[in-house]
């Protein structure tokens, strides 16, 4: 996959976090933050960052529950660094950016849960996945990620979090860092241990089911399970003329739809899909279009999609 509506139902998700996997899945270390509770530890949302703020500082998102990952101003190289380089990865290029935290998991249906209830989000598109008929309303896949989100969704409920959605960029050195490597991990090609891909489970799994395929700054899940939502409209020619500093994609949608970048693969792509340089996309919200019903006006979702935030401060 490189390359709708109002039903308000009553719902109620447990706030009891439940393992979900089956015997074959690896053994998800804990996460507290999986299932927000009214005990999270708060950061005041306008708290300027310490200058001495060490990478891959932790804190909890008073909004949502969610742990955020500090990663630190500084320089990395974007783009594909390996022989499995598709054309829209190229060229590599040096990029500057500033700190940022990043939603150390990708959103769970518990959190976006908090948002419908709030009244800021529409629910999902569908509430099954591509295995289970219902999914998004359940005990048991409360701590999975939200998915059938589209952009528009997925920025709304950012919003509402006091958070937004990562540019390509950021995304991208969250799972790179300062070095080199091709998967966030590093240069070892990915496992079950690593990643959920290649139909291994034929599904998505439990938020933060795969330690060792952490990335360089301790973001869990960002290879594989489900491609993620990114801001920027995608351009396969954008390396080309890329800004060196802080680049935010395209200042408008280019050539048919209005396309955004999706990045990290799911657990239906294979090794080359997930790799940190891997860019993918997907329709997002066209405002042009005549039908208000329509996909097209409303953007793209699927069950392979979901998506995670972020925070200036």
């Amino acid at each position: 996959m490189k390359k709708l509506f109002l039903v308000l139902v009553v719902l109620a998700i447990s706030l009891t976090a439940c393992g979900g996997g089956s015997a074959a899945e690896p053994t998800p270390i804990p996460i507290n933050t999986a299932i927000p509770t009214a005990e999270v530890i708060q950061n005041e949302a306008g708290e300027s960052v310490a200058e001495d703020t060490e990478a891959g500082t932790e804190r909890t998102s008073p909004v949502d529950g969610m742990v955020q990952v500090f990663i630190p101003a500084g320089s990395f190289r974007m783009g594909a660094l390996d022989a499995n380089a598709a054309e829209d990865e190229t060229p590599d290029h040096q990029v500057t950016m500033s700190a940022f935290w990043m939603d150390k998991l990708e959103v769970t249906n518990a959190m976006y849960m908090l948002c419908v209830q709030a009244g800021a989000c529409e629910p999902p598109t569908t509430f099954a996945s591509e295995k289970h008929d219902t999914y998004f309303n359940t005990d048991e896949f409360a701590d999975f990620p939200v998915v059938n989100v589209t952009w528009g969704y997925a920025v709304d409920y950012c919003e509402w979090a006091g958070k937004r959605l990562p540019t390509e960029a950021e995304w991208e050195r969250a799972a790179r860092g300062d070095d080199f490597r091709n998967f966030p991990w590093g240069d070892e090609r990915p496992g079950s241990t690593q990643a959920n891909f290649n139909y291994q489970i034929r599904d998505v799994t439990r938020v933060g089911s795969f330690p060792a395929g952490a990335s360089f700054y301790g973001v869990l899940d960002m290879s594989g399970n489900v491609w993620e939502w990114i801001s920027d409209f995608y351009d396969a020619n954008y390396y080309g003329s890329s800004v060196a500093s802080n680049p935010t994609g395209p200042l408008a949608a280019v050539g048919n739809g209005y396309r955004h970048v999706i990045r990290g693969g799911s657990y239906q792509d294979v090794e080359k899909d997930i790799r940190v340089a891997s860019r993918g996309f997907a329709s997002g919200p066209n405002p042009d279009a005549a039908d208000m019903e329509s996909i097209e006006y409303t953007g793209e979702s699927s069950s392979k999609i979901g998506f995670r935030c972020v925070s200036d401060n």
